[in-house]
């Protein structure tokens, strides 16, 4: 390549570690899912809303530094993609054009503020497909809340995990 030529960026750090490893780090996205379930549970009975949350939990752990599981994309792409479905349930006649606009809709903007993050497709369809109350949004809203906690701590633990694994591994050499 010639140096005029972008370089790809490196979207990712994540390397996979042994199964003792990779079942630790994978208790604070399970913790924090179950914990989102419990709180949601004590205030709604719409545990369905929150299933595309758990889908980013599970992103975040799966590679807690890729681009598309980062704070500033979660906090972007979620409330963007339900809000965008909230409004094509409210100003698009039916269901399923409701839901396809703002699926279309939400996928677009993602890509267009470089904030694309799966799972807030579902949002966007699930937001579309029901009529929700002001508190349903609010509960949303805290559960992203506990989700972008979530990533902090994902990241806080690979970093802590390649720091030990480096000075073991450098220990052993």
């Amino acid at each position: 390549m010639n140096r005029h030529s972008p370089q790809p960026p490196r979207t990712s750090f994540r390397r996979r570690f042994n199964l003792r490893t990779e079942l630790l780090l994978v208790l604070l996205p399970t913790a924090t899912v179950l914990g989102t379930l419990f709180f949601l549970e004590a205030f709604s009975r719409q545990q369905i809303l929150f299933t595309s949350l758990a889908s980013s939990a599970f992103l975040i752990y799966l590679d807690p530094l890729h681009i598309m599981n980062r704070v500033r994309t979660l906090v972007i792409a979620q409330p963007l993609a339900l809000l965008i479905g909230y409004a094509a349930h409210l100003l698009v006649p039916g269901d399923y054009l409701a839901a396809g606009t703002g699926m279309v809709l939400t996928i677009l903007v993602m890509v267009l503020l470089d904030a694309v993050h799966p799972p807030a497709v579902s949002t966007s369809l699930l937001f579309a497909f029901h009529d929700y109350t002001e508190a349903t949004l609010v509960l949303f809203g805290m559960a992203l809340g506990m989700t972008v906690v979530l990533v902090g701590l994902e990241q806080a633990a690979v970093w802590l995990v390649h720091r030990y694994h480096g000075k073991a591994n450098h220990v052993d050499s």
